[in-house]
């Protein structure tokens, strides 16, 4: 296998790059350069193992540099401006280096073109599918702390925004005043924002209520001394949790204080992993107070929307329209978020949401039309 920082063979010295070829090492060369300079950017508002990792994808990145350094010669001095994704990624990994810009630079990572170029080593194309892997496993603390309350902040928003635009566009449809229009407007925002909070906190609650009932209690603690040895009825509890018996029988051995069982050590027990995985399961659920109030204010920042045309003194077919193109441009936004943090396409989801919130809309338009038709 080739190194990074070797010439291709396929380029032998008697073949001469064209312009082409150069233009598009160079841009390559400036594309690595700016990769590098965002590793180094997010691993400054990093410490220890993090650190590393971002430190060591840097210096994998200045590894692919020097191949095309080489590949250039004398060309190398002519500089090259990185393209707008990875200008647009530092400037956001020097500001912030959260979550956001890992997920785009996973993103970015998984569209390397050395793949399908004669002229990247085999090595350097498989450094940037490795490198996708590494980020994303940088991104997955990032996005399970994220995933509770930005699950009921994302809900809560493409909720008001779907179903107060589909409430303004249903009751103007039968021709009522913009007046009831706004007042029915701001009524579902109210009364949607209250039970989307309401039911977001009993939902939270009740699910992080589940998975306390579901973890061992520390009985087994207390009862252990006081148990038969020869009727050992902590096998039991934990062959009930899903162990082997062998498993079962060396921890129920633990308990007791007895370690001379001969059995597997990896089903010695480990505290700190437990708790560990406690934290986990409780961050990516959130919490039932920070669930509600994001529900409730994401739904009613949504729910707004479709309405301020209406606020603004806006009647007839000039509101209705209004209303749906700030809906529209919302739910692309909502939708590109919701894609870009799951490492998607942010396009593709953001057309989805597009497709789902204006077609909910316009089948409650079609039905106060029939409604407001019958009722003349």
């Amino acid at each position: 296998m080739n190194s990074p920082s070797s010439p291709d063979p396929a380029f032998s010295d008697s073949s001469v790059p064209s312009n082409a070829d150069k233009k598009r090492w160079r841009q390559y060369l400036a594309d690595e350069q700016a990769e590098a300079a965002t590793y180094r950017y997010l691993a400054e508002r990093r410490d220890g193992e993090e650190r590393d990792i971002l430190l060591a994808l840097a210096e994998a990145e200045g590894r692919h540099e020097e191949h095309w350094r080489t590949l250039l010669g004398d060309d190398a001095g002519r500089k090259a401006r990185a393209s707008f994704r990875n200008r647009v990624l530092g400037l956001l990994a020097r500001r912030f280096g959260s979550v956001f810009v890992l997920a785009l630079a996973q993103r970015a990572e998984g569209r390397s073109p050395y793949a399908q170029d004669p002229n990247a080593t085999s090595a350097m194309a498989a450094d940037e599918q490795i490198h996708e892997e590494v980020i994303r496993g940088l991104a997955t603390r990032g996005r399970t702390r994220l995933s509770g309350n930005f699950r009921a902040a994302v809900f809560g928003a493409n909720d008001g925004l779907v179903s107060n635009l589909a409430l303004i566009m249903g009751i103007g449809a039968t021709g009522v005043s913009s007046t009831f229009i706004l007042i029915s407007g701001l009524a579902g925002l109210l009364a949607g924002a209250l039970s989307m909070g309401a039911g977001e906190y009993v939902s939270v609650r009740s699910q992080r209520e589940l998975l306390e009932a579901s973890r061992p209690t520390q009985i087994t603690l207390s009862a252990a001394k006081s148990l038969d040895i020869d009727a050992n009825e902590l096998v039991l509890v934990y062959r009930a949790r899903g162990m082997t018996k062998e498993a079962a029988e060396h921890r129920a051995a633990e308990r007791m204080g007895l370690y001379s069982c001969d059995c597997d050590p990896s089903f010695s027990l480990n505290p700190e992993a437990d708790a560990e995985d406690k934290r986990d399961e409780h961050e990516s659920v959130g919490t039932g107070l920070g669930a509600a109030a994001s529900s409730f204010c994401f739904f009613a920042s949504g729910a707004v929307i479709p309405v301020l045309p209406y606020l603004f003194g806006l009647t007839g077919m000039t509101a209705v329209v209004l209303s749906c193109v700030l809906v529209g441009l919302a739910l692309l936004m909502t939708g590109a978020v919701v894609g870009l943090l799951s490492g998607a396409s942010p396009l593709k989801r953001a057309l989805r949401q597009l497709a789902i919130g204006l077609g909910a809309a316009a089948a409650t338009y079609l039905l106060g039309m029939v409604f407001g038709t019958t009722a003349l």
